[in-house]
């Protein structure tokens, strides 16, 4: 990124396009960024190389990517790590909940939504036939060749897991009137004695959502610095997955990483967030960082714009793909506040100034 400081005020941009910064306007700029985006987009579609344009005394990055928590276990994994840390987590989970574990795996790796809804909707019929009718033997029966079971459950990841979680068990059993034998899951005799146990498990499977790793928030407190001037984000802020993608296509949205600074008093505050996320998720970002969070504060956009709608998303208040905020205080309330204080402190909590750094 570069910067530059202008009364208290910052104002960021992509270090690529800080050369084009002193000839063009914000519209022209948003223009630039979105070229820049769909070239690098296009050239991942193709296995090209981007293009990286060193320039002289370009800073390091003020983070290093970006980085997600896996809700399982709490550790947190670079962006290019998280599918492979879900899974390992969730084959862990395994030795836990084998059922839970399954369903989490049903709904997590396979991506075509609609295949996982009609999956999961069949197999709940199945588990539904047994405990309306649990004397029906026919029913406690799933031939594996059935071309039902083949094309909307087997081809899918996690699906015999959880018909072996649940209780049942290979056989091959004789095709009545034919020489030939095939291959069933059948029921075991026990779980007819715990059907509601069944009946749990069908709505745990129908009611479940994929395992989403969690957006870092990568907090992160600077210090005053002339090095401020000039530092940037890595491309892991700008590229997105051909999943992603798919999805952000059916959210009708961009999900461009942006990276969101706030100036508390000599202080540079950043958060990573989605494109899509809405500003009030900005504000309790900056609640959280101070002593009283019921200061009452505006937050300023680019240009000094204030954002007081707080409904609105990041990429409809020009907050993407990076933007550096003001924040400006109630002055009658802080005057009144710092009346009232015997000392003068900061506003931000202690923990947090005490992991500020130094942009280097």
């Amino acid at each position: 990124w570069a910067a530059t400081p202008h009364l208290g005020r910052w104002c960021l941009f992509p270090k690529r396009l800080w050369n084009a910064l002193s000839r063009s306007s914000s519209w022209g700029l948003s223009v630039v960024v979105r070229k820049e985006l769909m070239a690098e987009a296009a050239a991942s579609e193709k296995g090209l190389p981007v293009e990286e344009k060193e320039e002289e005394g370009a800073a390091a990055p003020s983070v290093s990517g970006v980085y997600f928590i896996c809700p399982l276990t709490g550790v947190v994994v670079r962006k290019d790590e998280k599918e492979k840390q879900l899974r390992e987590a969730i084959q862990a989970y395994f030795s836990v909940d084998p059922v839970a574990a399954s369903i989490m795996e049903i709904h997590t790796f396979n991506k075509d939504r609609e295949k996982v809804r009609l999956c999961v909707d069949t197999m709940a019929k199945y588990l539904d036939n047994i405990y309306l009718h649990p004397e029906e033997e026919k029913y406690r029966k799933i031939k594996l060749q059935n071309k039902v079971f083949q094309e909307r459950i087997s081809c899918l990841e996690g699906t015999h897991k959880f018909f072996q979680a649940v209780g049942f068990e290979t056989k091959t059993l004789p095709v009545p009137g034919q020489d030939t034998t095939e291959e069933f899951y059948v029921l075991k005799e026990e779980m007819l004695s715990r059907l509601e146990e069944l009946k749990d498990c069908k709505e745990q499977l129908l009611s479940s959502e994929p395992v989403r790793a969690q957006l870092h928030r990568q907090r992160t407190l600077f210090r005053p610095s002339p090095a401020a001037a000039r530092f940037e984000l890595p491309h892991d802020f700008f590229n997105l997955t051909a999943e992603e993608l798919r999805r952000e296509q059916r959210l009708n949205s961009t999900q461009y990483f942006g990276k969101c600074q706030t100036l508390s008093p000599c202080f540079l505050m950043a958060g990573t967030f989605y494109a899509r996320e809405s500003v009030s998720v900005l504000y309790n970002f900056v609640r959280e960082a101070l002593r009283d969070d019921w200061l009452p504060f505006e937050l300023l956009g680019p240009g000094g714009l204030k954002l007081t709608d707080e409904n609105l998303a990041f990429n409809e208040c020009g907050l993407v793909p990076s933007a550096l905020l003001s924040l400006a205080w109630d002055a009658a309330v802080m005057a009144q506040v710092e009346a009232a204080r015997e000392e003068q402190r900061s506003p931000l909590r202690p923990e947090l100034l005490a992991g500020a750094q130094s942009l280097s």
